[in-house]
C-alpha cells in the first residue's frame, strides 16, 4: 500500500494530466489524418514507466473516458478497459526492466499490441459494427471485402496495426526516456525501471 501511495504522489498526479492530454492530442492528429495507426498511448506508457503500472492504468482508462465523454471522439470511450491494461502492461514490462534497451521496450509493445487487439476486437464489432472513423478501418473493410466476418475482420485489424502502434509507442517513450536528465527522472517513483543498465 505504501508503494501505491508513493506512486501517486504530486509529481504523479501532475504528469497524469499532462499525459491524458498528449495521447488525446497525438490520437487526435493521428485519427485527422487518417493513419491506420492510433499512437493515442504515448502518455500512457509514458506514466507507467515512470510511476508504476497502476497509475499507467488509471491514465490510460481517463484518456478514453474524457476523450469520448467530452465528445472529442465517442467511439473511444468503450475502449478505456482495453487503455487502462495497456498502462498495466507498460508498467509491467517497466518493472520488468524491459525499458532498459530499445529491444526489449519494441518486444513489450508487441505483445501488448496482440493483447490490446484481443480486446478491442469485440468492443469495435458489437458497439461500432468494425466502423471507428480512424485509418483503421480500411483494414477492416479490407478484410470484410475477403469474406471475413465482422469480428474476424475486426481481430484481423487489431492483429495488423495493434502491435506495430504499440511497439512505436514504447520505443517513443524509451527515446523520451533517454532523453530526459537523470537529475529530472529521479523525482519519479519508478524511474529506476527505466535506466540503462
Amino acid at each position: 500500500m505504501s508503494d501505491l501511495r508513493k506512486d501517486f504522489g504530486t509529481i504523479t498526479l501532475v504528469m497524469i494530466p499532462v499525459a491524458i492530454a498528449i495521447n488525446i492530442a497525438v490520437g487526435q492528429l493521428i485519427y485527422a489524418l487518417g493513419i491506420p495507426l492510433y499512437l493515442d498511448s504515448i502518455g500512457t506508457v509514458l506514466v507507467a514507466v515512470m510511476a508504476g503500472p497502476w497509475a499507467g492504468a488509471l491514465t490510460g482508462l481517463l484518456t478514453n473516458l474524457i476523450w469520448g465523454l467530452t465528445g472529442l471522439n465517442v467511439q473511444y470511450a468503450p475502449f478505456a478497459a482495453v487503455a487502462a491494461v495497456i498502462g498495466l502492461l507498460a508498467g509491467l514490462f517497466a518493472e520488468a526492466n524491459w525499458f532498459r534497451s530499445w529491444w526489449k521496450a519494441l518486444l513489450g509493445g508487441l505483445i501488448t499490441g496482440l493483447i490490446a487487439a484481443a480486446l478491442s476486437a469485440p468492443i469495435s464489432a458489437y458497439v461500432w459494427g468494425g466502423v471507428t472513423g480512424s485509418g483503421t478501418d480500411v483494414i477492416v473493410a479490407f478484410f470484410r471485402n475477403f469474406g471475413f466476418g465482422i469480428l474476424p475482420s475486426t481481430f484481423a485489424q487489431g492483429i495488423t496495426s495493434d502491435p506495430l502502434d504499440k511497439a512505436v509507442s514504447f520505443l517513443v517513450v524509451w527515446l523520451i526516456v533517454r532523453a530526459l536528465p537523470w537529475r529530472f527522472l529521479a523525482r519519479f517513483p519508478r524511474a529506476e525501471s527505466a535506466q540503462e543498465s
